[in-house]
């Protein structure tokens, strides 16, 4: 007789503890996310967060008089926009393994992607970015090195981002919730290619319009050849060098 009402007991303290850890749990779900669902509330922190574009460290109005400065006919529109979509094209060419979308990267970008698609590759891996949406597009920093000027654009965009195997089974990411990250793109001018590091980059020297020389200082408004002004085509000397994500 005594074990059953001890057992009653237990039971009843018990039931009462359920009871308790419920009220409490609708009680910080109401707090919280303004519902006493807290599979429901989680649900909504999931979807505002995925709704939420990242912002950027917007950096344009400070340093755009700078760079204009040092190149009068740099177009800002222009450079943005080439930024955007440089950073779609290097995204979908993940998602396609096809590093021939990328259409105005340098030499050193075309090895950063091959090698990305290789080493997904070879883990049997394909990494997906679908409905790529670009919210914003700052300049982030504007650097001076040896040879090169290089200026980093900030994009925050959205997208459905997932990594799957090879049996298409997914193994991060989703596909019902959007991503919202931010990339770093860098825009390079070679200014000195017997200063730059890389040999990768000699591959953005240009040649004069008119003898055919090599422009060692592309900064410069004449060939030391020829005389020939060159400044018309210097915005061919802008190219994009790498692509990354910032967490």
């Amino acid at each position: 007789m005594i074990f059953l009402i001890l057992l009653l007991i237990i039971i009843i303290a018990i039931f009462c503890g359920v009871l308790y850890a419920k009220q409490k749990a609708k009680e910080f779900s109401r707090t919280v996310f303004g519902t006493e669902d807290l599979s429901e509330g989680i649900r909504q922190m999931k979807q505002d967060y995925a709704s939420t574009p990242k912002s950027v460290s917007a950096m344009t109005s400070l340093l755009l008089p700078k760079i204009v400065s040092d190149f009068p006919d740099f177009g800002y529109d222009e450079m943005k926009e080439r930024a955007e979509n440089i950073l779609t094209q290097y995204l979908r060419a993940i998602t396609q393994k096809n590093a021939s979308i990328v259409t105005d990267g340098s030499t050193e970008l075309n090895q950063q992607l091959e090698n990305h698609i290789q080493m997904l590759a070879a883990r049997g891996l394909q990494e997906h970015f679908d409905q790529i949406k670009i919210h914003r597009t700052e300049i982030n920093q504007y650097r001076k090195t040896e040879g090169r000027c290089i200026i980093t654009f900030q994009s925050a965009l959205e997208c459905y981002h997932y990594i799957t195997d090879s049996s298409s089974t997914m193994l991060e990411g989703s596909k019902e919730y959007k991503y919202q990250t931010k990339f770093n793109t860098d825009l390079i001018y070679i200014q000195d290619r017997n200063l730059v590091e890389n040999e990768l980059d000699l591959a953005l020297g240009v040649n004069c319009p008119n003898c055919g020389a090599p422009l060692s200082s592309l900064g410069a408004k004449i060939c030391e050849y020829c005389g020939t002004p060159v400044i018309e085509i210097n915005i061919h000397a802008w190219s994009f060098s790498d692509v990354k994500e910032i967490k």
